[in-house]
């Protein structure tokens, strides 16, 4: 089956089914013998009487600095249908009781209050806002309040698609759509649920709709997505999209971790090694982005530095979260709760004097935050994701490569975008994982390769000494700055004796978390790049390629984990196949252990290594 290019394969679909028109909006292409219709948009006369009879700021949303805040941010729920790992844990947060979240009508009321005093741009958020029941009756009203310029709405995209033609009539403006990775698999592993083919086809809905741009959330982690940058920005050659790249943040409960963080000056060096041309648009007031452009693209490129470059100077933004407190700063602890005071009869006067005295309290900047990152992490090497990461004889068959997709016919549903197509595929009965890039599935083994029994190379020459114990005794590092750098290859294994009830749902790919041999072999790939953070006197290494396979084994319903490690140096990779081996063990524990937990977790091996002075070693 052919491979193309994902952003050809995105633009071939979407082209028909819109373009641009000479104002710059949108329309949509009608189809054969239809007529065309035109895209949402606030009425000129409207946006003009709103420019010219703008009442004088309120004192009231005016902090001390000066900075006026007209953007209101309202979280509808705190709920999620996703769990993604830099967000929140697997099981969730404990919820606030439903008495003591906003209703609809308070969610109105304090809407109305602050465009009153000048508010007017607003933007829902959640957890997922979609969730909501009844978000497009929110909507609607919304749209009624005389002097809001814009309604604006953060999604991750799994409800999209259903509900955005209800959403865009009842009056919604802008969307922001979360998108994380490209790569279905790696989807399922950051947020921990299925979907990603949903997140598509609300992406081709907007578009088809006429949303222009389409906004694209993607929060870069090192080690995890950060080799996706040029395939998101190959996107907006040919599609309405504004990618905008958002510095790692940290949350509570997210375990910040400084080296995570991939810094808007990388992220902006890696695209101008392949747009030198890529230019910076001028900035908008108040605006959080600094947005860039490649010379005929459609779309654009933004970037988010919250943690790099902060905003704080221009903010304009306020937050009321979903059971009503009100938060002047993201990164701030003081929150006033304006739910009580409605409930407690207040007045509009008294709200006001309340928010007021929030606003006037509002810092400079969250300084505290920034003290840890004045400067850029260091550049931490590590392989592209999808160099690592074939999938052969799957129940969804699908490979990548670093700029493409192979894509399996199949049949589909007529109701089904062809852009969600792509990301789905036939079902097959036997399961096998490879993170080996080659051409030709085997059924029976994970490489093409056959196997051929171990045998020793020759005598390995050991040492009298440990070598990470110093004179006195004391732990130390090895110091191997004097050694040439040679080709090392080390090839660890394990085995996971599941049982005969987890064996077979794994088989069948029927566990309720997920697909665990994908999130096994993932979590293996991210365990070899991080063995020098798990394993204290480890060097840090530069692989160069990490392959992870999985296979199941009837005769004794287990799965044999086999991980090999390559790089250039002057130190070995065998640590580096053996944590990535044994955390690939661990994830098929954790993914199977609600089934069972007589799991066992057997034959944690180095099966041989290659290179190095101390000679090759091959197990027998």
């Amino acid at each position: 089956m052919a491979s193309q290019p994902v952003s050809r394969m995105l633009r071939r679909v979407l082209r028909s089914s819109v373009r641009s028109c000479s104002s710059g909006a949108l329309v949509t292409q009608p189809h054969p013998g239809e007529p065309s219709q035109p895209a949402v948009e606030v009425p000129s006369g409207r946006r003009r009487f709103l420019r010219e009879h703008a009442a004088p700021f309120s004192a009231f949303l005016t902090d001390s600095f000066g900075r006026r805040h007209s953007y209101l941010r309202i979280s509808l729920t705190e709920k999620c249908n996703l769990r993604c790992q830099y967000c929140m844990p697997e099981e969730g947060v404990p919820l606030t009781p439903k008495a003591d979240l906003l209703t609809t009508e308070e969610i109105l009321t304090l809407a109305r209050l602050f465009v009153k005093e000048g508010v007017d741009k607003i933007r829902l958020t959640g957890g997922e806002p979609l969730v909501r029941p009844d978000v497009v009756d929110i909507v609607a009203q919304l749209h009624q309040l005389e002097g809001l310029r814009t309604i604006g709405i953060t999604t991750n995209g799994i409800n999209l698609a259903r509900l955005l033609p209800q959403l865009q009539e009842a009056g919604l403006s802008t969307i922001n759509i979360s998108l994380d990775t490209l790569v279905p698999a790696k989807f399922e592993f950051i947020v921990r649920r299925k979907g990603f083919r949903k997140v598509m086809e609300g992406i081709h809905k907007a578009i088809e709709l006429g949303y222009s741009p389409v906004k694209v959330n993607c929060v870069v982690m090192r080690g995890l997505n950060e080799d996706e940058l040029l395939d998101f920005v190959a996107l907006t050659e040919g599609l309405p999209l504004d990618v905008r790249f958002i510095e790692y943040m940290p949350f509570d409960g997210n375990k910040w971790n400084f080296k995570k963080m991939v810094s808007y000056k990388e992220m902006l060096d890696t695209l101008r090694q392949q747009w030198p041309e890529l230019e910076k648009l001028p900035e908008e007031e108040s605006s959080t982005a600094k947005a860039f452009k490649i010379p005929g693209f459609r779309g654009r490129v933004s970037f988010i530095t919250s943690m790099s470059e902060h905003f704080c100077g221009t903010c304009n933004r306020l937050r009321i979260t979903a059971d009503g407190n009100l938060k002047v700063c993201l990164f701030g602890n003081s929150e006033v709760s304006l739910r009580d005071h409605l409930r407690a009869g207040a007045s509009e006067e008294e709200l006001l004097r309340i928010i007021g005295a929030a606003v006037g309290r509002k810092k400079r900047q969250h300084a505290e935050l920034f003290l840890m990152c004045q400067d850029s992490p260091p550049a931490i090497p590590s392989i592209s994701f999808r160099d690592s990461l074939h999938v052969q004889g799957l129940r969804h068959r699908v490979s990548f490569s670093s700029q493409t997709v192979t894509l399996w016919k199949g049949g589909w549903p007529p109701q089904i975008p062809r852009l969600a197509q792509w990301w789905l595929a036939s079902g097959l009965p036997q399961r096998h994982y490879s993170s080996h890039l080659d051409s030709d599935a085997n059924p029976k083994c994970l490489s093409p390769e056959p196997r051929a029994p171990a045998t020793p190379s020759g005598p390995l020459p050991t040492s009298d000494q440990l070598t990470h114990v110093d004179r006195e005794g004391q732990a130390a590092m090895v110091d191997v700055g004097g050694k040439p750098d040679t080709e090392r290859v080390a090839v660890a294994s394990a085995v996971v004796l599941l049982g005969p009830v987890a064996y077979k749902l794994v088989q069948e790919n029927q566990l309720k978390k997920g697909d665990a041999l994908v999130v096994a072999q993932l979590a293996g790939v991210q365990a070899a790049k991080l063995t020098s953070q798990l394993i204290p006197l480890c060097h840090h290494v530069a692989l160069s390629h990490v392959q992870v396979q999985l296979e199941l084994d009837s005769t004794r319903h287990a799965v044999v984990v086999r991980a090999s490690c390559r790089a250039r140096g002057p130190t070995g990779v065998e640590m580096e196949a053996l944590t990535s081996a044994a955390v690939a063990a661990l994830a098929l524990y954790d993914m199977c252990k609600a089934v069972s937990r007589d799991i066992v977790l057997a034959e944690i091996k180095l099966v041989s290594k290659t290179g190095g002075q101390r000679g090759d070693f091959h197990r027998t």
